[in-house]
């Protein structure tokens, strides 16, 4: 009798697919965290080919801190309208007005890390108990040793110390009132899987992930997109450059890479021979040597 054999993607969508369906059967309200990034939209995609025809048994959440790519929130309303699953939006510049956070000031100052308490805030607002994220394995040391099923204490809180074993791809969603998981389907991709994986399925991505022309800085070494968020001063220099972004995120925090790189296969050649993880093009993880385990101690993504 024949057998048949799943390619390296086919494992990675089954498991993430299997992971989905568990978040799923397991919790109550769980919700998706949305960032306009190509991780977060390869998870709407596995959600789509996980609960089609039905609808999502989650929300898509969005932690808007007002300093994003124009890109990308025309990306993320053109599919929530071509999907029609509900998105929930928070807004960092709310906390700012209530005082919950002050907003930062100086050349380097950025929104990113006052994103934590808009979050904590709205999994309180909706009583999320489990929050989906595409964080991955490969991107970062701190994320390397989080579980695919990773418990945060009633302040959102991460202690890598109470970590729970995963063996056999069995999940133990078990919580006590008040805490929460944050589940990460994609864990065990590496940046080229997601890739390979939007080219197989050819999934649209926002435009800024592939070259194009934009007027840019130099600071701390790396290129900004020249905005108004960022508080440029005589030092500044603009100069038009051919980049593009291999993450995304807050315009103040999210560097470019000069690249010719206008096809996925262009891109997937690109990354195939750089020697820089793409979390190397984020200034808020630069911040110290532990910045992202620090963020996530703190109830980070």
């Amino acid at each position: 009798m024949s057998r048949h054999r799943l390619d390296h993607l086919d494992e990675l969508e089954a498991e993430a697919i299997y992971i989905l369906r568990e978040v799923a059967g397991q919790f109550e309200k769980p919700a998706l965290l949305f960032s306009g990034g190509k991780d977060s939209i390869t998870l709407v995609h596995l959600a789509l080919k996980a609960f089609r025809p039905g609808k999502f048994p989650f929300p898509l959440v969005h932690i808007d801190t007002g300093h994003n790519f124009d890109e990308t929130i025309t990306y993320r309303d053109e599919m929530i309208a071509r999907i029609g699953e509900k998105l929930i939006i928070g807004h960092v510049q709310d906390s700012i007005n209530k005082g919950k956070v002050i907003e930062q000031k100086g050349k380097n100052a950025s929104r990113n890390a006052l994103q934590t308490v808009t979050l904590l805030d709205t999994i309180a607002k909706h009583g999320f108990d489990a929050c989906i994220g595409g964080a991955r394995r490969d991107e970062e040391k701190a994320r390397a040793k989080e579980r695919i099923f990773s418990v945060r204490d009633e302040f959102g809180q991460w202690d890598p110390k109470r970590q729970r074993p995963e063996l056999w791809n069995i999940y133990n969603g078990k919580i006590h009132k008040g805490e929460n998981v944050r589940v990460f389907p994609i864990s065990n991709w590496t940046e080229l899987d997601v890739w390979n994986y939007i080219r197989r399925e050819n999934i649209p991505l926002p435009t800024i992930y592939f070259a194009h022309q934009r007027d840019c800085i130099t600071r701390n070494g790396q290129l900004m997109a020249a905005s108004p968020f960022l508080n440029m001063d005589e030092d500044d220099v603009i100069t038009r450059r051919n980049v593009r972004f291999r993450t995304v995120g807050d315009m103040t925090c999210t560097a470019a890479v000069e690249s010719y790189a206008f096809e996925i296969d262009d891109i997937i050649d690109e990354i195939a021979s750089s020697k820089i993880s793409e979390r190397g093009a984020r200034m808020d993880d630069k911040v110290s040597e532990a910045a992202m385990e620090e963020r996530k101690k703190g109830g980070y993504f």
